[in-house]
């Protein structure tokens, strides 16, 4: 067996896993957990780099002291600037920031809508990196920056000294075209975007360098240890480790966002699908995430913060007394992204849509859950229609796992059974392409082999009959 350190950076926390990998068996446990704190400055929402560097060195260091490998993945579309030197040019910007607020329609008037998503393939989200870019176009730090490396890129760059732009993290950013898998150079000439910005694009699999000899010091890790590139948008490497074993199957990765989608061999770039709002995004071996991303438990997590930390167990205790579909949100709408007051604006949108107006925390929890399974029955069905694209099983990932009232609640809306787990999915895709990186595993199809005899899984069938959850969406789209 051999030893991985997956990095595995969240938007509320950072983990450090460690994966030992032989022929057939995988193994996950976790060296060291960190909060991801922003930070509200004078300037702005911004996200603490440092402190999350030093909870990945921590993490090494607690993950030593023979690794074969260290990989890294997060969030996307947010990235920092260098200067000429390759220092940071101030705390980058999180993508919660006001400072997109009506860049879009200023990017449209340029590259029409349609025309970008027949070029990009990627839905519409306020905090994209391209409306990022043009909302920091006047800005000093701009001016000033020789280099843009998105976040994963950004540590991986202080941890090895070399630059790179992962590809899988890039088709975020509304700059890369997802046939041809390169950047989009029309669209970034025609919004005044300097592609040279970026390092160059590597692929999962890739070397990304060794550690530092600083960096081997201050983690007592020992020997040259490799950095390898992985599908370093976290979503890439949750999707990853889906651990299907048919191919007629429909992904939900949950956490503080539900990504609901297909894994298809070529995007789907029509008029149609730029309406409903799906993206494609580049995922391992040639393959598009075509998904919807929907606001996820970031929802409840807002609300367990404004309650003052309740036990969630009970919470969902509560909620399953609460009967079913009585109030319901658009859990898509951009209303709910920024953070703060979030019990009292889903009561106030029940109230304006004339539903009942949840006020325990019961009930506001299971309206969130609600919400969110009906969410996850649209963005499936719709998927499949769009893509052409049969569902048999439903495969849920990620955090929501650990959440037996969400999975059950999807299985009735979608009507599809729901296979669950594992919880650490972006961690497991991580080591899993590390471990191919070294000739450990094979192809994708065998990662997903591996992880279906290796990884504990739940399954939901459905109960009850799917046309009050029909009823439900139509209520809502009346709204």
């Amino acid at each position: 067996m051999k030893v991985y350190a997956a990095v595995d950076l969240g938007a509320s926390s950072g983990r450090v896993m460690v994966g030992r990998v032989g022929p057939d068996s995988l193994e996950l446990t976790e060296a060291h957990r960190f909060p991801n704190r922003p930070v509200r400055t004078p300037e702005g929402l911004r996200w603490d780099i440092l402190a999350l560097y030093a909870g990945v060195l921590d993490g090494l260091r607690a993950a030593g002291p023979a690794l074969a490998s260290v990989g890294i993945d997060s969030w996307a579309v947010d990235y920092g600037l260098l200067d000429a030197d390759g220092a940071l040019l101030g705390n980058p910007v999180h993508y919660r920031d006001a400072r997109t607020e009506g860049v879009a329609e200023k990017v449209w008037a340029t590259v029409p809508a349609g025309e970008l998503y027949a070029s990009t393939g990627l839905q519409y989200a306020p905090f994209n990196t391209l409306y990022q870019l043009t909302a920091a176009r006047d800005s000093a730090q701009l001016a000033s920056a020789e280099r843009l490396l998105l976040i994963p890129d950004l540590l991986s760059y202080w941890l090895t000294g070399e630059q790179g732009t992962e590809l899988t993290n890039a088709s975020t950013t509304q700059l890369v075209d997802p046939r041809t898998r390169e950047w989009s150079y029309d669209i970034a000439s025609r919004l005044g975007i300097d592609l040279g910005l970026f390092a160059p694009l590597r692929q999962p699999g890739d070397p990304a360098g060794v550690l530092r000899a600083e960096v081997l010091e201050e983690t007592g890790l020992r020997g040259a240890v490799p950095v390898t590139v992985v599908g370093s948008h976290d979503t890439a490497s949750a999707v990853a480790a889906v651990p299907a074993v048919e191919e007629r199957f429909a992904y939900i990765c949950t956490g503080t966002w539900s990504l609901v989608g297909l894994e298809l061999d070529a995007p789907v770039l029509t008029e149609a699908s730029r309406a409903a709002n799906f993206t494609n995004e580049l995922g391992l071996d040639g393959t598009v995430r075509y998904l919807r991303n929907i606001m996820g438990l970031w929802l409840l997590q807002e609300c367990v913060r404004a309650w003052g930390e309740p036990e969630l167990g009970e919470l969902l205790r509560e909620a399953a007394r609460v009967p079913a579909l009585r109030s319901v949100v658009d859990a898509g709408d951009a209303g709910f992204l920024a953070p703060g007051r979030m019990p009292e604006r889903i009561a106030d949108a029940c109230r304006a849509s004339g539903q009942p107006v949840p006020e325990s925390r019961g009930e506001i929890t299971r309206c969130i859950l609600d919400s969110l399974a009906l969410a996850h029955r649209r963005a499936v069905g719709e998927a499949r229609e769009l893509a052409g694209h049969p569902v048999d099983v439903v495969h849920i990932v990620g955090g929501g796992t650990r959440n037996a009232l969400l999975c059950q609640l999807t299985a009735d809306a979608c009507g599809l059974p729901v296979v669950a787990g594992p919880t650490e999915a972006a961690a497991l895709g991580n080591v899993l392409v590390q471990a191919r990186a070294h000739g450990l595993v094979g192809d994708l199809a065998g990662m997903r082999r591996l992880l279906a005899r290796t990884q504990a899984s739940t399954r939901y069938e459905p109960q009850g009959d799917t046309a009050r959850w029909q009823a439900a969406e139509a209520r809502l789209a009346a709204r």
